[in-house]
Formats: structure tokens, sequence, C-alpha cells
């Protein structure tokens, strides 16, 4: 049984901690507790859950039986406190994006490789199940040669999101709308169609919030295999919507809608997967079910016992950070860039 601790007890806590409520039931985990600065915070994850509660960072990273720390707090932190766990001797699930930056994110990567444990990123939008199916039909060249692959990510984020302070604001987020909303579509896109070779950005901030960043973006990508695409994202599409990924290849094309897939294979009739297309497009960032978090969870507990790297290991998480660096680049250059 692994032992699972928690760091950062703010929005995101609550998908993880229902796949680890389900998982501990089923006897893969014990979570240890869970550590956050603030008080409030911890005592309102205490009485959610009912798991213990650390106020020093250092008692948590040292409770008996602990090997996995899951960091759920904003990205620049997320280096110093992965060294930490890392010191402790323990393997590391740490919240999208992998770092506040490429640079910081790779640094990560090769901290746990020298450390020799595992660390992987949280993209469990590659674990819903119309994602998996589209994943195998293009592994087994159901589609054939990738053509056309794009992606539109039109969500709405409101007041009340932007009130916690310091949202949206490069220095604690890193990014915008591409790097803190749309980043896991755009992640699931690389996973699908492969790497990016060249990408033409443009990125704005709308004025509706008191931010720095970018809630509005487009880019047309051309991808290594030679398939091009087009790309949206904005966080202004007020009530928000599912997000969407379609690719066509020369045997058939596919369109992901949020969990509906529709699969269209020449000579065989549509293949449709119907889980829902809520999303967390809209302005419930959490209004959707927790069942990837438990399946990707699970995919990180099986890679520790089995010693092997997860299919959602952190260096995987690097080039979804690339492209959008390299989409933000070509907004203020106005030339298409390299990721």
């Amino acid at each position: 049984m692994t032992g699972v601790g928690i760091i950062g007890l703010g929005m995101a806590v609550k998908p993880h901690a229902l796949a680890l409520r389900d998982l501990e039931a089923a006897g893969r985990v014990r979570v240890l507790g869970g550590f956050a600065p603030s008080g409030d915070r911890r005592a309102a994850f205490a009485a959610a859950w009912g798991w213990p509660v650390f106020d020093r960072i250092e008692a948590l990273l040292h409770a008996p039986g602990l090997d996995l720390v899951i960091i759920l707090t904003p990205p620049r932190t997320h280096l110093p406190l992965a060294e930490q766990a890392l010191a402790a001797g323990c393997h590391l699930l740490v919240e999208k994006p992998v770092e506040w930056d490429a640079p910081r994110a790779a640094a990560l990567v090769d901290a746990a490789t020298r450390a020799g444990r595992r660390a992987a990123v949280v993209f469990q939008h590659r674990f819903r199940p119309a994602a998996l199916r589209l994943k195998a039909a293009l592994a087994e060249g159901a589609l054939g040669d990738i053509l056309s692959a794009s992606a539109s990510i039109r969500w709405w984020r409101d007041d009340a999101y932007f009130a916690t302070p310091g949202r949206g604001m490069k220095a604690r987020d890193g990014g915008g709308v591409l790097l803190t909303q749309a980043i896991h579509t755009l992640d699931l896109l690389l996973h699908l169609a492969g790497p990016v070779r060249s990408v033409t950005g443009f990125a704005r901030t709308s004025g509706l919030r008191a931010i720095d960043t970018e809630d509005i973006a487009a880019a047309a990508l051309r991808f290594a295999n030679g398939a091009i695409g087009a790309v949206d994202a904005t966080t202004v599409a007020r009530p928000g919507f599912p997000e969407r990924i379609e690719i066509a290849g020369t045997r058939g094309s596919a369109a992901l809608v949020a969990e509906r897939l529709d699969l269209h294979i020449a000579g065989g009739a549509p293949e449709v997967i119907d889980h829902g297309n809520a999303g967390g497009g809209g302005a419930d960032p959490m209004a959707f079910d927790h069942g990837p978090h438990r399946a990707m969870i699970t995919e990180v507990l099986d890679a520790i016992v089995q010693d092997r790297p997860p299919s959602n290991d952190a260096a995987t998480g690097l080039p979804v950070q690339r492209l959008i660096e390299a989409w933000l680049r070509s907004a203020d250059s106005g030339v298409p860039e390299t990721p």
C-alpha cells in the first residue's frame, strides 16, 4: 500500500481527494495527510475528508510510510517543493504545468532522475475513456496518416475565479489561458497528434479582468508529421463551451468534444463514446468527474510498484510547455517560432 501526502489544499484538491478516497477504499493507498500554509485551508481539508493535516511541511515529508507526494500549489513553487520531497525519498505527482517555465520544468525532471524517483504530471484528460479510445485508434493506424489536427478551447471564468490573489498574473501562475486552462487540451492534442515543428501565434489580454496574462489566443500549427492545424483558446466565451479536438487522417476522422468521441473510420460504422461534455469549461472549473484523476493516480501507483516511468511522466509534460512559450514568442515577434 502506497503512503500518500498532499501539499497544497486549495481548489485543485477536490478531484484528487475524491480519487484518493476511492483508492484508499480499494486498498491501494493510505493517505497520511495534507499540508498548506493556511490554517483555514488545513481546517477545511480535515473537515471535508477526515485525513490528518500538518502545520509544517517537514512534518508531512518525514511522516512514516510516505511514498508519494502530490503537489497542488502554484506553478512557481513546484521545483523547490519537489526538491524537498525528493530529498525525503518520495515520488512526485505535480499539478500542471510542471513548473513556471520550461527551464524550471526541465530542472524538476532532472532532479527526479538524479534522485532515482518517479515524477508525474497531472494531465488527467489523457485518461478519459474517449481520449484513451482515440489514442488507441491512432496507434493502430485506424485513421491513417494524420493530415489535420486542431483544437478549440472556448471557456469562461468569472470574477469570483479571478478574485483569488495573484490569479491570472504572471508572477503567480506563469501564464494565462494557455498555461493555466488550455494546457490540458493542448497537451492532449500533442499526445494524440505528435510534436509541433512550428507555431505562428497571436495573443492578447481582453481587459475584462485585472490580469497581466493573455486570456485570448490563437495559432496555426505545423506538426512534425506534416499535419497542419489551428488552435484557439480563451476564457472570455461566456458561459463556457466544451473543449474540442478534431483530427482528420487519410482513412478517417475523429471529433473529441470534452468526454464524447465521434470516430469515423472509412468502411465502418461510426463509433460513439459519450461520457458527457461538461469538461469544466464554465464558471465552475471543477465541474467534471474525478474518474480520470483516479485512473491517472492508479497509473502512477502502478509505475512506482513496477519501477517504470508512468505514461504521464513529468518529462512528457515538457513539449506542451515549450509549445506555449514558442506560441507567445511568436505573438510578440510576428513570425513563426520553433518549440
